[in-house]
């Protein structure tokens, strides 16, 4: 499985309806509608309601719904509510075992789930996860995996995870997973260099709460004009045997991923 377009799916609050197709028109590639982290105790209720008012989710846009998990005293309504909604998938997060994505699939059979690795269980089960019947994709809850592990918010601290998530899937045969948020909304060349940063470990793809973070993301996904150039070099040499470009060495898997750089930059912004 291989492919070649990034995905910046934009969060919105369960509890704020007027600002669904907002998000739908920001320029995102699938909204989140969220009734978990962005919601609070008093409102999930009205949040679930909102969603499953006729007209309520837009259209033209993949929609996926944030319940909440599978330990929560609102899990079994959000899963029956969002099991009756025409939408692309379910964002399951705190995805701490295999069990966790058959309890969703129970109650919404056939729903695709991008599984959220938010702990120290999820990250050590997320072989298993990745392998359930029904996942999609795995993405990586990065702040709440911190706060779990009470370790710093910084790229060293979360190598390991991050690596660890990217490989999951690959043996799965899964699409590439999804990197966390970054929390600045205006910081440009923050977003853009995390998105970069994201892309070298193997994610395709970032969460973001903002619209302003869509853009910055997409670029940090593109390849570069040098990594173009440098793509271009290596096939225009020739499509068979070991031979030297750039005074390096060219074989079969360098094509390869000179080839999976041109196809990335003809979808990427």
């Amino acid at each position: 499985m291989v492919e070649v377009a990034c995905i910046t799916p934009l969060f919105v609050p369960g509890d704020r309806p007027e600002r669904f197709a907002k998000a739908a028109a920001a320029g995102t590639d699938a909204v989140i509608i969220d009734l978990e982290d962005a919601v609070a105790p008093d409102n999930k209720a009205a949040a679930r309601n909102a969603i499953c008012q006729p007209g309520a989710l837009p259209q033209g846009v993949d929609i996926f719904v944030r319940i909440n998990d599978c330990q929560t005293p609102w899990f079994h309504d959000d899963i029956t509510a969002v099991a009756k909604l025409q939408v692309t998938g379910i964002l399951l997060p705190k995805s701490n075992s295999a069990a966790d994505i058959r309890e969703v699939l129970q109650h919404s059979p056939g729903s695709q789930v991008i599984a959220l690795i938010e702990t120290a269980c999820g990250l050590a089960a997320a072989r298993e996860i990745a392998q359930a019947a029904g996942m999609a994709r795995l993405a990586f809850g990065s702040i709440d995996f911190c706060a779990d592990l009470g370790i710093g918010h910084t790229r060293q601290a979360l190598l390991a995870a991050r690596s660890e998530i990217v490989l999951a899937s690959r043996l799965a045969g899964l699409f590439a997973p999804i990197d966390g948020v970054t929390t600045a909304i205006d910081n440009t060349e923050l977003i853009e260099d995390d998105a970069r940063y994201a892309r070298e470990l193997g994610f395709r793809g970032k969460l973001c709460i903002h619209p302003r973070q869509l853009m910055p993301a997409r670029r940090g996904f593109s390849p570069s004009a040098d990594e173009i150039s440098w793509a271009q070099r290596i096939l225009a040499a020739g499509p068979h045997g070991a031979i030297s470009v750039d005074g390096k060495m060219v074989d079969a898997p360098v094509r390869a991923q000179a080839q999976r750089i041109l196809a990335f930059a003809a979808v990427a912004v």
